[in-house]
């Protein structure tokens, strides 16, 4: 009786998470296209018409691009709080009735056997949340697209026997690149993106001896790379006396199905 996760596709382009016990299987988010998300789903072996449901965390389009399709393809009830409800109306198109429903900010829904709590976090969105998920004594904790890591996230994400953690942007890379100034200053300002060194920052503040898995998400294919986000938060993580190894996430491609024992 345990926890299976996949990062399904994680990065500026588009991002879905995917979670199951024995009785739940939930999304998060579908910011691809219905035909991309069918194919990530095929990687991992995953039925989405047997999904029960699915869980929404803001109106970007890099989190509900394939939200709308998805759902009226294979019925699945939508969860979302009614501010990012209201503001993604225009971009899914039209959701029978039944399948709509409220799930508050830092509140807790009770999924068969899996448990979600839900959290606000400070990004440029209606009100965007993030997740815990909780089944057996096992804690998953899934935080991207926030400007920083407040002390109340860091309560209410620690302990987690796996992490799914935004590491954004290299500052340098992001600082040096072609991006306008007034993008710049949103993706570095309270309301953006966690850059590299900050999710170590967090991480090492958060993590215990229980977590055994942490994938760096939400990278950005400008402003970062895959082996400097490793190596930056490995780096700030090994000064403070933590060793644990970290993975990586794909804009493209679902990470394997990882079982949280």
């Amino acid at each position: 009786m345990t926890m299976r996760f996949s990062v399904l596709a994680s990065g500026s382009t588009g991002n879905a998470f995917y979670i199951e016990t024995d009785k739940t299987k939930l999304l998060v988010d579908a910011g691809l296209s219905g035909k991309k998300m069918d194919s990530l789903f095929a990687q991992v072996g995953v039925d989405p018409a047997k999904l029960s449901g699915i869980l929404v965390t803001h109106e970007h389009s890099d989190h509900i691009k394939g939200l709308g399709i998805i759902a009226r393809k294979y019925k699945l009830p939508i969860y979302a709080n009614e501010k990012t409800w209201k503001a993604m109306e225009g971009s899914i198109g039209k959701i029978d009735l039944d399948q709509k429903f409220q799930f508050d900010t830092e509140t807790v829904k009770t999924f068969a056997d899996m448990d979600v709590a839900s959290f606000g976090v400070s990004h440029d969105a209606a009100e965007p949340m993030f997740y815990t998920f909780h089944h057996n004594g096992k804690k998953v904790s899934l935080v991207t697209d926030l400007g920083y890591v407040s002390e109340r996230i860091k309560k209410t994400v620690e302990d987690a026997d796996a992490y799914i953690f935004e590491a954004n942007h290299d500052v340098e890379m992001l600082r040096m690149g072609s991006y306008p100034w007034n993008l710049k200053r949103r993706i570095l300002g309270d309301s953006g993106h966690v850059s590299n060194e900050d999710a170590g920052l967090a991480l090492s503040d958060i993590i215990s001896n229980r977590t055994k898995r942490i994938y760096l998400a939400h990278l950005s294919q400008h402003n970062n790379l895959k082996d400097l986000a490793r190596m930056s938060v490995d780096q700030v993580l090994k000064e403070r006396g933590i060793e644990i190894e970290l993975h990586d996430t794909d804009p493209q491609n679902a990470t394997s199905l990882y079982e949280v024992g």
